[in-house]
């Protein structure tokens, strides 16, 4: 890109050819009285999740090819972004090892690698050899897509089980095999979500079955020697909860978890005898939320049932019912109690506190100390930990400035002990600042702003992110890509904003159903106010973000587009309306709770046909935008983001471009490999810089 000026650099991102046009085919619905008219319905395989219809994938091929077309005279500014934030990574890289009963465990990227090795050495010989238990690339060899969904060791070490997705779709198959040996038995499961749990007998596997609409619905047992058939032990009748398995820390009890985004409910089972009938800890009730973990004979609970931010209670393990509770932990309006963790010596909590982690230590005597942390914004999470009786914690931790840096906590001298900085080449956190700022929304509300530039430097555009849904907070997060957009003078911030949990579990319902709109305000807020302090400009805007964060993307754009001068949605949730009305797709009856049901409420038809960015766009200027799609997504079902385009390009007044481009072997997350998945990134940051016409060398 040498020697181009902003302007030529703009004007170079124009296809050669008009775009694809999907065709127009009449097709009405009613509900509550109100007609609508969709004639990109059709995009919709009526044989998802197969999708087979050449017509369908005819037009999603011509929109990638129309992609191609517009990005290919820049291969070389691509190219150059890919290999920058290659170059940022260890092409060689190892965690650090992790202590479970008698073996040190350890993941290691070899040369060149897309995928893990994984390793364990006995933890009594600090000479010992290390094994590889499990080899990533073999497994992963032929696949266009491959992600490995975890494993797990049975109680004695000798043995290995693993889940394996090979198009995105997040069904897994599972495999098992014996550590010392080379046999592989592929387990004759039904499609699983997760990867099956050793249980304590020796004999067993746990694990959890998806339906045909991706609902995890059932807990079953497999035996080992397959003497038996295998045995379901849970089954969740009510189409709106997903069931999970778990085991709690000190590895007495399988916990199964069941429940929406507002209600759950927890069961145990004893862990040596996983046959057992599950019992209830606390009966499920509408509103309330909880989770458990157990030491020395009583469970803790963490639970929301008189205060929104939750707190904290104990019960023996023997007698459940509210009499025998006790408060450990007070609910505050000033701490959200996200997590809880239950190790021999300590309770250890997870919380937000003025928008940023915080990490608390309480002894089972009562007295508790939070983490010292070194800078003033960060990201901070408890990281793997596997012993119940320990000495140290293991914590994650990173800044918009700062690698991800492995801790060890030592709880006894209130000590951080750093055991990995992540080595980045070439990179001087010295050139950067971030700081947390605050913005106003139009009701009041302070909004807290993350930003991270070149120090004693204006920028020359910046890159605003948001996500704002399910009470997911965003955290100021390290990010290597990044580092390429900020040496261009592009200024990142995260907006954060209503439907996230930042500030409280109010936050998060301050966001949703009917008070959705505070979201799409507050981004939209958040960007004017940085308009006035001289952090941005007007135009010079870029936006990003995925799936609830797409959604986000398509209402803002339609609120106000005068602000943004590039787009990208990624696997966006734009057509709300007729997702949250068609109850056999995957996500649908779990998610009215979350959006409303407008099958049964006109009220919340009316509601969300109010912001759905499908129903809304309109016949006007829209900023140039880059949306992206995954053919096996079964969150974000692939004919959202191509229903939305498909609509745009009719009635959009523009002349900017707008692209879509589908991972026809992929699902929500993209391209898997750790350097394939860069190429999308690049992609995306040259999108953005050409969009914003910046001289981009």
């Amino acid at each position: 890109m040498n020697g181009y000026t902003a302007s030529q650099l703009l004007a170079t991102l124009r296809a050669t050819r008009n775009p694809p046009l999907a065709p127009q085919k009449p097709h009405q619905t009613r509900h509550h009285g109100r007609e609508r008219e969709d004639p990109w319905h059709w995009l919709k395989d009526a044989k998802y999740p197969k999708v087979e219809d050449r017509e369908i994938l005819a037009y999603l091929e011509a929109e990638n090819e129309y992609f191609s077309e517009v990005m290919s005279p820049h291969r070389a500014l691509r190219e150059t972004l890919y290999q920058e934030v290659k170059a940022r990574h260890l092409e060689d890289d190892a965690s650090v090892p992790v202590q479970q009963g008698a073996y040190l465990y350890q993941w290691r990227f070899e040369k060149g690698a897309e995928y893990r090795t994984w390793w364990r050495k006995p933890t009594k010989k600090s000479s010992g050899v290390w094994d590889c238990i499990l080899n990533e690339p073999e497994l992963a060899a032929g696949h266009e897509y491959f992600s490995l969904g975890g494993f797990n060791v049975n109680p004695d070490e000798s043995l290995i089980a693993w889940a394996v997705d090979t198009s995105g779709a997040e069904r897994y198959r599972a495999y098992l095999k014996s550590i010392n040996g080379d046999s592989v038995r592929e387990l004759n499961l039904p499609e699983i979500i997760s990867t099956p749990i050793f249980a304590l007998d020796a004999q067993s596997l746990v694990y959890v079955v998806v339906n045909d609409q991706w609902r995890p619905w059932q807990v079953w047992v497999h035996a080992l020697d397959q003497s038996a058939p295998d045995r379901c032990i849970f089954e969740e009748s009510d189409a709106r909860f997903r069931v999970a398995v778990h085991l709690t820390r000190c590895k007495s009890f399988l916990v199964i978890t069941t429940g929406d985004h507002t209600s759950n409910e927890c069961l145990v089972v004893p862990a040596d005898t996983p046959l057992s009938t599950p019992r209830v800890i606390i009966p499920r009730k509408h509103g309330c939320q909880y989770d458990i973990d157990h030491a020395h004979g009583r469970f803790y609970v963490r639970i929301n049932d008189t205060h929104e931010n939750f707190r904290i209670v104990s019960m023996p393990e023997s007698a459940l019912d509210h009499a025998h509770w006790r408060e450990e932990i007070a609910p505050s309006d000033a701490v959200y109690l996200r997590a809880i963790s239950a190790f021999d010596k300590w309770l250890v909590l997870s919380e937000k506190q003025g928008a940023l982690d915080q990490v608390r230590i309480r002894d089972y005597a009562g007295e508790a100390h939070h983490v010292a942390f070194p800078e003033s914004v960060y990201a901070a999470n408890l990281g793997e930990t596997p012993e119940f009786a320990t000495t140290s914690i293991r914590i994650e931790y990173e800044s918009l400035v700062t690698p991800a840096t492995t801790f060890d906590y030592l709880p006894a001298s209130r000590r951080l002990v750093a055991r990995k900085v992540r080595d980045v080449p070439g990179y001087d956190p010295a050139r950067y600042e971030t700081r947390r700022i605050w913005g106003k929304a139009r009701d009041g509300k302070r909004i807290p702003i993350s930003l991270v530039s070149l120090k004693a430097k204006t920028p020359r555009a910046l890159h605003l992110y948001g996500y704002g849904a399910y009470g997911i907070g965003m955290t100021p997060n390290f990010s290597l890509a990044r580092i390429s957009m900020l040496d261009r003078g592009v200024a990142f911030a995260i907006a954060h904003i209503r439907g996230g949990d930042e500030l409280g579990r109010g936050w998060y319902l301050d966001g949703k159903r009917e008070h959705r709109a505070n979201t799409f305000n507050d981004f939209v807020d958040v960007a004017r106010h940085l308009i006035a302090t001289g952090d941005a400009k007007a135009g010079r805007i870029a936006i990003s973000g995925g799936s609830a964060g797409g959604e986000l993307m398509g209402a803002v754009i339609n609120q106000a587009p005068e602000l943004w001068g590039a787009v990208v949605a990624h696997v966006p949730f734009v057509d709300v309306l007729n997702t949250m009305l068609d109850a056999t797709l995957p996500l649908t009856p779990p998610e009215w709770d979350e959006w409303g049901n407008p099958i049964e409420d006109a009220d919340a038809y009316d509601l969300i046909a109010s912001y759905c960015p499908y129903t809304q766009t309109s016949a006007k200027d829209y900023p140039p935008m880059l949306v992206t799609a995954g053919l096996s997504d079964p969150r974000v079902t692939y004919w959202e983001p191509a229903k939305w385009v498909a609509k745009l390009r009719h009635l959009k007044t523009d002349s900017n471009i707008l692209l879509l481009k589908t991972n026809m072997g992929a699902g929500h997350g993209g391209k898997s490999g750790r350097f394939e998945r860069l190429r999308e990134k690049a992609d995306e940051q040259a999108f953005i810089l050409l969009a914003l016409g910046l001289d981009a060398r």
